[in-house]
Protein backbone atom coordinates (compact mmCIF):
# COMPACT_ATOMS: atom_id res chain seq x y z
CA UNK A 1 0.00 0.00 0.00
CA UNK A 2 1.38 3.24 -1.13
CA UNK A 3 0.32 7.01 0.28
CA UNK A 4 0.94 10.18 -0.93
CA UNK A 5 3.33 12.66 0.84
CA UNK A 6 2.86 15.30 -2.10
CA UNK A 7 1.08 15.46 -5.47
CA UNK A 8 3.69 13.30 -7.17
CA UNK A 9 5.38 11.76 -4.62
CA UNK A 10 4.35 8.14 -3.71
CA UNK A 11 5.53 6.44 -0.55
CA UNK A 12 4.78 2.47 0.93
CA UNK A 13 3.14 2.51 4.45
CA UNK A 14 6.31 0.45 5.59
CA UNK A 15 8.99 3.33 4.35
CA UNK A 16 6.67 6.11 6.01
CA UNK A 17 6.72 3.87 9.30
CA UNK A 18 10.13 3.33 9.03
CA UNK A 19 11.02 6.99 8.39
CA UNK A 20 8.66 8.26 11.30
CA UNK A 21 10.34 5.35 13.77
CA UNK A 22 13.92 6.42 12.50
CA UNK A 23 13.57 9.85 13.27
CA UNK A 24 11.80 9.33 16.71
CA UNK A 25 13.82 6.76 17.77
CA UNK A 26 17.02 8.12 17.19
CA UNK A 27 16.32 11.55 17.96
CA UNK A 28 15.25 10.00 21.48
CA UNK A 29 18.59 7.61 22.00
CA UNK A 30 20.54 10.78 21.44
CA UNK A 31 18.53 13.02 23.98
CA UNK A 32 18.76 9.75 26.52
CA UNK A 33 22.61 10.12 25.65
CA UNK A 34 22.24 13.78 26.98
CA UNK A 35 19.92 13.11 29.92
CA UNK A 36 22.56 10.93 31.18
CA UNK A 37 24.34 13.72 32.48
CA UNK A 38 21.61 15.71 33.67
CA UNK A 39 20.64 12.60 35.94
CA UNK A 40 23.69 12.63 37.05
CA UNK A 41 24.98 16.11 37.25
CA UNK A 42 25.13 16.66 40.99
CA UNK A 43 27.58 13.49 41.57
CA UNK A 44 29.67 14.71 38.27
CA UNK A 45 29.86 18.30 39.76
CA UNK A 46 31.82 16.64 42.83
CA UNK A 47 33.72 14.51 41.02
CA UNK A 48 35.06 17.00 38.21
CA UNK A 49 34.31 20.69 39.08
CA UNK A 50 34.39 20.32 43.17
CA UNK A 51 33.69 23.46 45.32
CA UNK A 52 32.44 24.36 48.68
CA UNK A 53 29.19 25.74 47.51
CA UNK A 54 26.98 22.93 45.99
CA UNK A 55 25.35 25.89 43.25
CA UNK A 56 28.68 26.48 41.70
CA UNK A 57 29.74 23.35 41.18
CA UNK A 58 26.11 22.41 39.64
CA UNK A 59 26.19 25.28 37.67
CA UNK A 60 29.74 23.83 36.23
CA UNK A 61 28.26 20.25 35.21
CA UNK A 62 25.38 22.63 33.18
CA UNK A 63 27.70 24.79 31.66
CA UNK A 64 29.84 21.55 30.40
CA UNK A 65 26.36 20.59 29.26
CA UNK A 66 25.92 23.98 27.76
CA UNK A 67 29.37 23.40 26.18
CA UNK A 68 27.57 20.27 24.09
CA UNK A 69 25.04 22.84 22.55
CA UNK A 70 27.22 25.53 21.28
CA UNK A 71 28.85 23.01 19.10
CA UNK A 72 25.78 21.58 17.88
CA UNK A 73 25.12 24.23 15.69
CA UNK A 74 28.85 23.41 13.98
CA UNK A 75 27.63 19.37 13.69
CA UNK A 76 24.29 20.54 11.79
CA UNK A 77 26.55 22.76 9.46
CA UNK A 78 28.95 19.68 8.97
CA UNK A 79 26.22 16.94 8.81
CA UNK A 80 22.80 19.43 7.54
CA UNK A 81 25.30 20.22 4.66
CA UNK A 82 25.86 16.53 3.90
CA UNK A 83 22.27 15.78 4.00
CA UNK A 84 21.48 17.89 1.78
CA UNK A 85 24.11 16.84 -0.80
CA UNK A 86 24.03 13.42 -0.45
CA UNK A 87 20.80 12.41 1.51
CA UNK A 88 19.48 12.13 4.94
CA UNK A 89 19.96 8.66 5.91
CA UNK A 90 23.77 8.42 5.89
CA UNK A 91 24.52 11.35 7.84
CA UNK A 92 22.10 10.19 10.72
CA UNK A 93 23.78 6.71 10.95
CA UNK A 94 27.32 8.64 11.25
CA UNK A 95 25.43 10.98 13.71
CA UNK A 96 23.39 8.72 15.91
CA UNK A 97 26.56 5.97 15.98
CA UNK A 98 29.58 8.90 16.97
CA UNK A 99 27.12 9.88 19.98
CA UNK A 100 27.00 6.45 21.64
CA UNK A 101 30.76 5.61 21.29
CA UNK A 102 31.33 9.09 23.25
CA UNK A 103 28.93 8.93 25.40
CA UNK A 104 30.01 5.87 26.53
CA UNK A 105 33.82 7.01 26.84
CA UNK A 106 32.64 9.07 29.66
CA UNK A 107 32.33 6.36 31.74
CA UNK A 108 35.88 5.51 31.50
CA UNK A 109 37.14 8.95 32.84
CA UNK A 110 39.31 9.74 35.33
CA UNK A 111 38.11 12.24 38.15
CA UNK A 112 39.85 15.03 39.50
CA UNK A 113 41.22 13.07 42.50
CA UNK A 114 42.68 10.68 40.56
CA UNK A 115 44.41 12.65 38.07
CA UNK A 116 43.63 16.74 38.95
CA UNK A 117 42.92 19.12 36.44
CA UNK A 118 43.32 16.87 33.76
CA UNK A 119 40.25 15.34 34.40
CA UNK A 120 37.82 18.67 33.71
CA UNK A 121 40.01 19.38 30.76
CA UNK A 122 38.88 15.73 29.46
CA UNK A 123 35.51 15.71 30.52
CA UNK A 124 35.25 18.95 28.42
CA UNK A 125 37.13 17.62 25.15
CA UNK A 126 34.11 15.09 25.32
CA UNK A 127 31.11 17.11 25.18
CA UNK A 128 32.58 19.13 22.39
CA UNK A 129 33.39 16.24 20.03
CA UNK A 130 29.62 14.87 21.65
CA UNK A 131 27.81 17.93 20.59
CA UNK A 132 29.19 18.14 17.15
CA UNK A 133 27.57 14.53 16.49
CA UNK A 134 24.52 15.48 18.05
CA UNK A 135 24.51 18.63 16.13
CA UNK A 136 24.29 16.35 13.00
CA UNK A 137 21.67 13.78 14.48
CA UNK A 138 19.09 17.01 14.60
CA UNK A 139 19.95 17.87 11.12
CA UNK A 140 18.56 14.76 9.80
CA UNK A 141 16.12 12.98 12.62
CA UNK A 142 14.09 16.68 12.45
CA UNK A 143 13.71 15.86 8.41
CA UNK A 144 13.58 12.76 7.32
CA UNK A 145 10.44 11.91 9.27
CA UNK A 146 8.30 14.99 7.96
CA UNK A 147 9.10 14.57 4.39
CA UNK A 148 7.88 11.03 4.44
CA UNK A 149 4.69 11.37 5.36
CA UNK A 150 1.57 12.96 4.18
CA UNK A 151 0.95 16.94 5.27
CA UNK A 152 -2.32 16.59 6.90
CA UNK A 153 0.23 14.30 9.26
CA UNK A 154 3.56 16.16 9.78
CA UNK A 155 2.57 18.19 12.78
CA UNK A 156 1.92 15.05 14.47
CA UNK A 157 5.39 13.50 13.73
CA UNK A 158 6.93 16.48 14.70
CA UNK A 159 5.24 16.59 17.81
CA UNK A 160 6.58 12.59 17.97
CA UNK A 161 9.80 13.55 17.20
CA UNK A 162 10.38 16.96 18.47
CA UNK A 163 8.69 16.09 21.98
CA UNK A 164 7.63 12.31 21.79
CA UNK A 165 11.44 11.45 20.91
CA UNK A 166 12.74 14.05 24.05
CA UNK A 167 10.20 12.10 26.19
CA UNK A 168 11.28 8.44 25.70
CA UNK A 169 14.80 9.74 25.86
CA UNK A 170 13.80 10.39 29.07
CA UNK A 171 12.05 7.83 30.13
CA UNK A 172 14.95 5.59 28.97
CA UNK A 173 17.54 7.86 30.86
CA UNK A 174 15.23 7.09 34.15
CA UNK A 175 15.09 3.98 33.66
CA UNK A 176 18.60 3.65 33.36
CA UNK A 177 19.08 5.61 36.48
CA UNK A 178 16.38 3.96 38.10
CA UNK A 179 18.32 0.24 37.41
CA UNK A 180 22.03 1.52 38.33
CA UNK A 181 20.43 2.98 41.65
CA UNK A 182 19.14 -0.38 42.50
CA UNK A 183 22.96 -2.09 41.40
CA UNK A 184 24.93 0.63 43.29
CA UNK A 185 22.95 1.83 46.12
CA UNK A 186 23.89 4.49 47.98
CA UNK A 187 27.60 5.53 47.92
CA UNK A 188 28.18 2.75 45.48
CA UNK A 189 26.48 4.96 43.21
CA UNK A 190 28.86 7.84 43.48
CA UNK A 191 31.42 5.20 42.90
CA UNK A 192 30.65 3.17 40.04
CA UNK A 193 27.21 3.81 39.29
CA UNK A 194 27.24 7.36 37.34
CA UNK A 195 29.73 5.30 35.52
CA UNK A 196 27.66 2.26 34.38
CA UNK A 197 25.00 5.26 33.16
CA UNK A 198 27.23 6.52 31.07
CA UNK A 199 28.23 3.38 29.57
CA UNK A 200 25.17 2.35 28.90
CA UNK A 201 25.09 5.03 25.88
CA UNK A 202 26.76 2.38 23.80
CA UNK A 203 23.20 0.58 23.86
CA UNK A 204 22.27 3.68 21.81
CA UNK A 205 24.48 3.16 19.05
CA UNK A 206 23.84 -0.45 18.64
CA UNK A 207 20.26 0.07 18.65
CA UNK A 208 20.60 3.09 16.45
CA UNK A 209 22.38 1.42 13.72
CA UNK A 210 19.75 -1.58 13.96
CA UNK A 211 17.14 0.78 12.95
CA UNK A 212 18.82 2.83 10.50
CA UNK A 213 19.42 -0.64 8.55
CA UNK A 214 16.35 -0.25 7.30
CA UNK A 215 16.07 3.43 6.83
CA UNK A 216 14.91 4.69 3.25
CA UNK A 217 16.21 7.71 1.81
CA UNK A 218 13.36 10.82 2.21
CA UNK A 219 11.95 10.90 -0.99
CA UNK A 220 11.31 14.55 -1.28
CA UNK A 221 15.11 14.87 -1.44
CA UNK A 222 15.21 12.09 -3.46
CA UNK A 223 12.73 13.89 -5.94
CA UNK A 224 14.64 17.47 -5.14
CA UNK A 225 17.68 15.26 -5.90
CA UNK A 226 16.11 14.50 -9.34
CA UNK A 227 15.36 17.61 -10.24
CA UNK A 228 18.51 18.96 -9.12
CA UNK A 229 20.12 16.39 -11.88
CA UNK A 230 18.04 16.95 -14.33
CA UNK A 231 18.60 21.28 -14.16
CA UNK A 232 22.23 20.19 -13.74
CA UNK A 233 22.23 19.22 -17.68
CA UNK A 234 21.02 22.47 -18.87
CA UNK A 235 22.83 25.00 -16.65
CA UNK A 236 26.40 25.10 -16.06
CA UNK A 237 26.19 27.07 -12.74
CA UNK A 238 28.24 25.86 -9.96
CA UNK A 239 26.36 24.81 -7.18
CA UNK A 240 26.24 26.33 -3.98
CA UNK A 241 26.75 25.29 -0.50
CA UNK A 242 23.29 24.81 1.47
CA UNK A 243 24.87 26.62 4.64
CA UNK A 244 26.57 29.20 2.22
CA UNK A 245 22.47 30.24 1.02
CA UNK A 246 21.38 29.70 3.94
CA UNK A 247 23.55 32.52 5.19
CA UNK A 248 23.04 34.52 1.63
CA UNK A 249 19.93 34.34 1.32
CA UNK A 250 18.04 33.27 4.27
CA UNK A 251 19.37 35.71 7.50
CA UNK A 252 15.96 37.10 8.18
CA UNK A 253 14.35 33.76 8.56
CA UNK A 254 17.45 32.18 10.72
CA UNK A 255 16.84 35.59 12.72
CA UNK A 256 13.13 34.71 13.79
CA UNK A 257 13.98 31.05 13.96
CA UNK A 258 16.08 31.82 16.49
CA UNK A 259 13.14 33.22 18.46
CA UNK A 260 10.97 30.44 18.15
CA UNK A 261 14.12 28.06 19.30
CA UNK A 262 15.62 30.09 21.95
CA UNK A 263 12.06 30.23 23.88
CA UNK A 264 11.49 26.75 23.36
CA UNK A 265 15.40 25.43 24.05
CA UNK A 266 14.88 27.57 27.06
CA UNK A 267 11.76 26.66 28.32
CA UNK A 268 12.80 22.42 27.75
CA UNK A 269 16.03 23.25 29.55
CA UNK A 270 14.32 25.04 32.82
CA UNK A 271 11.79 22.44 32.81
CA UNK A 272 12.67 18.48 31.83
CA UNK A 273 16.05 19.89 31.60
CA UNK A 274 15.98 20.92 35.49
CA UNK A 275 13.88 18.17 36.84
CA UNK A 276 16.50 15.91 37.86
CA UNK A 277 18.66 18.08 39.45
CA UNK A 278 15.79 19.72 41.20
CA UNK A 279 14.18 16.68 42.92
CA UNK A 280 17.76 16.09 44.17
CA UNK A 281 19.31 19.39 46.18
CA UNK A 282 15.96 21.15 46.38
CA UNK A 283 13.56 18.52 47.39
CA UNK A 284 16.08 16.32 48.42
CA UNK A 285 14.24 12.54 47.87
CA UNK A 286 16.02 9.58 47.45
CA UNK A 287 17.08 8.55 44.19
CA UNK A 288 14.77 5.78 43.27
CA UNK A 289 11.92 8.06 44.64
CA UNK A 290 13.34 10.33 41.64
CA UNK A 291 13.72 8.02 39.25
CA UNK A 292 10.44 7.20 39.42
CA UNK A 293 8.74 10.70 39.40
CA UNK A 294 10.97 10.93 36.54
CA UNK A 295 9.86 8.10 34.56
CA UNK A 296 6.47 9.16 34.65
CA UNK A 297 7.53 12.86 33.67
CA UNK A 298 9.17 11.26 30.62
CA UNK A 299 5.90 9.13 29.83
CA UNK A 300 3.87 12.42 30.01
CA UNK A 301 6.35 14.60 28.01
CA UNK A 302 6.24 11.31 25.15
CA UNK A 303 2.53 11.66 25.26
CA UNK A 304 2.40 15.68 25.22
CA UNK A 305 5.09 15.97 22.17
CA UNK A 306 2.50 13.80 19.53
CA UNK A 307 -1.00 15.26 20.69
CA UNK A 308 0.53 18.98 20.60
CA UNK A 309 1.35 18.30 17.29
CA UNK A 310 -1.41 16.86 16.02
CA UNK A 311 -3.11 19.72 17.46
CA UNK A 312 -0.91 22.05 15.20
CA UNK A 313 -2.10 20.06 12.24
CA UNK A 314 -5.37 21.37 12.91
CA UNK A 315 -5.12 25.12 14.06
CA UNK A 316 -1.78 25.95 12.43
CA UNK A 317 1.59 26.64 13.97
CA UNK A 318 1.39 29.76 15.35
CA UNK A 319 -1.81 29.57 17.58
CA UNK A 320 -0.69 26.35 19.02
CA UNK A 321 2.77 28.46 20.08
CA UNK A 322 0.97 31.35 21.46
CA UNK A 323 -1.15 28.88 23.58
CA UNK A 324 1.47 26.89 25.16
CA UNK A 325 3.45 29.99 25.61
CA UNK A 326 0.82 31.89 27.39
CA UNK A 327 0.16 28.82 29.62
CA UNK A 328 3.63 28.08 30.21
CA UNK A 329 3.85 32.11 31.21
CA UNK A 330 1.23 31.42 33.54
CA UNK A 331 1.71 27.55 34.96
CA UNK A 332 5.67 26.82 35.16
CA UNK A 333 6.27 29.31 37.90
CA UNK A 334 3.43 28.15 40.09
CA UNK A 335 4.26 24.80 39.84
CA UNK A 336 7.76 25.25 40.68
CA UNK A 337 6.83 27.49 43.76
CA UNK A 338 4.62 24.67 45.37
CA UNK A 339 6.79 21.84 44.58
CA UNK A 340 9.30 23.68 46.61
CA UNK A 341 7.24 24.32 49.33
CA UNK A 342 6.44 20.45 49.69
CA UNK A 343 7.85 17.24 51.21
CA UNK A 344 4.69 14.93 49.54
CA UNK A 345 5.76 12.62 47.41
CA UNK A 346 2.52 12.79 45.32
CA UNK A 347 2.17 16.30 45.54
CA UNK A 348 5.83 16.75 44.19
CA UNK A 349 5.16 13.97 41.38
CA UNK A 350 1.78 16.00 40.31
CA UNK A 351 4.24 18.85 40.01
CA UNK A 352 6.57 17.64 37.98
CA UNK A 353 4.63 15.82 35.59
CA UNK A 354 3.19 19.44 34.56
CA UNK A 355 6.19 20.77 34.17
CA UNK A 356 7.11 18.03 32.22
CA UNK A 357 4.02 18.31 29.76
CA UNK A 358 4.45 21.92 29.28
CA UNK A 359 8.22 21.80 28.64
CA UNK A 360 7.89 19.13 26.18
CA UNK A 361 4.75 20.52 24.60
CA UNK A 362 6.42 24.02 23.82
CA UNK A 363 9.01 21.27 21.36
CA UNK A 364 5.90 19.36 19.34
CA UNK A 365 5.64 21.95 16.07
CA UNK A 366 9.38 23.38 16.27
CA UNK A 367 10.67 20.57 14.19
CA UNK A 368 7.78 20.97 11.15
CA UNK A 369 8.07 25.16 11.50
CA UNK A 370 11.52 25.16 10.59
CA UNK A 371 10.95 22.61 7.99
CA UNK A 372 8.39 25.05 6.21
CA UNK A 373 10.86 27.29 6.56
CA UNK A 374 13.31 26.34 4.16
CA UNK A 375 13.15 24.24 0.86
CA UNK A 376 14.09 20.96 0.44
CA UNK A 377 17.38 21.83 -0.58
CA UNK A 378 18.15 23.48 2.58
CA UNK A 379 15.92 21.75 4.87
CA UNK A 380 18.67 19.33 6.60
CA UNK A 381 21.27 22.50 6.86
CA UNK A 382 18.38 25.47 7.91
CA UNK A 383 16.24 23.19 10.52
CA UNK A 384 19.68 21.72 11.89
CA UNK A 385 21.17 25.09 12.40
CA UNK A 386 18.32 27.02 13.35
CA UNK A 387 17.35 24.48 16.46
CA UNK A 388 21.07 23.87 17.36
CA UNK A 389 21.54 27.95 17.41
CA UNK A 390 18.60 28.18 19.12
CA UNK A 391 18.98 24.99 21.34
CA UNK A 392 22.27 26.47 22.47
CA UNK A 393 21.09 29.71 23.96
CA UNK A 394 18.52 27.64 25.78
CA UNK A 395 20.95 24.96 26.58
CA UNK A 396 22.74 28.16 28.96
CA UNK A 397 19.87 28.85 31.06
CA UNK A 398 20.43 26.07 33.96
CA UNK A 399 24.07 27.39 34.05
CA UNK A 400 22.61 30.89 34.88
CA UNK A 401 19.90 29.97 36.69
CA UNK A 402 22.29 28.23 38.88
CA UNK A 403 24.69 30.99 39.47
CA UNK A 404 22.27 33.77 39.49
CA UNK A 405 20.54 31.70 42.62
CA UNK A 406 23.78 31.61 45.32
CA UNK A 407 21.99 29.05 47.52
CA UNK A 408 19.85 25.78 46.82
CA UNK A 409 17.14 27.98 48.89
CA UNK A 410 16.51 30.32 45.31
CA UNK A 411 16.93 28.08 43.02
CA UNK A 412 12.98 27.93 42.84
CA UNK A 413 12.11 31.27 42.55
CA UNK A 414 15.06 32.10 40.51
CA UNK A 415 13.59 29.18 38.09
CA UNK A 416 10.14 30.79 38.13
CA UNK A 417 11.75 34.17 36.68
CA UNK A 418 13.46 32.13 33.71
CA UNK A 419 10.22 30.03 33.13
CA UNK A 420 8.45 33.45 32.27
CA UNK A 421 10.89 34.59 30.13
CA UNK A 422 11.38 31.85 28.25
CA UNK A 423 7.61 31.88 27.29
CA UNK A 424 7.39 35.62 26.53
CA UNK A 425 10.63 34.80 23.97
CA UNK A 426 8.84 32.21 22.62
CA UNK A 427 5.92 34.31 22.30
CA UNK A 428 7.61 36.92 20.71
CA UNK A 429 8.63 34.79 18.08
CA UNK A 430 5.26 33.61 17.07
CA UNK A 431 4.11 36.71 16.61
CA UNK A 432 7.26 37.43 14.61
CA UNK A 433 7.33 34.10 11.84
CA UNK A 434 3.59 34.05 11.32
CA UNK A 435 1.55 31.14 9.96
CA UNK A 436 3.89 28.10 8.15
CA UNK A 437 1.78 25.55 8.08
CA UNK A 438 1.35 23.71 4.50
CA UNK A 439 4.35 25.70 3.48
CA UNK A 440 6.68 22.20 2.48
Amino acid sequence: MTAAVSSDIRVTDRQRAMAVFASCFGWSLDLFDLFILLYVAPIVGKLFFPSDYPTLSLAAVYASFAVTLLMRPVGSAIFGNYADKHGRKSAMFVAVSGVGVVTAMFGALPTIAQVGLMAPVLFLILRLVQGIFVGGVVATTHTVGTESVPAHWRGAVSGLVGGGGAGLGALLASFAFWATSAMFPGAEFDVWGWRAMFFSGILSSVLGLVILKYLEESPIWLKSKAQKEASAKTAAAAPVSPVKSLFADYRKVLLVNLLITGGAGSAYYVTSGYLPAFLKVVNQIPNASASKILMGAALVSTIAGPFIGFISDRVGRRPTFLVIGILSAILLPIMYLKMAATQDISMIAFYALVIAFLGNAVLAPVPIFLNERFPTALRASGTGLSWNIGFALGGMMPTFVSLLSGHTANIPLTLAIFCVGSALVLIVGALAAGETKGNM
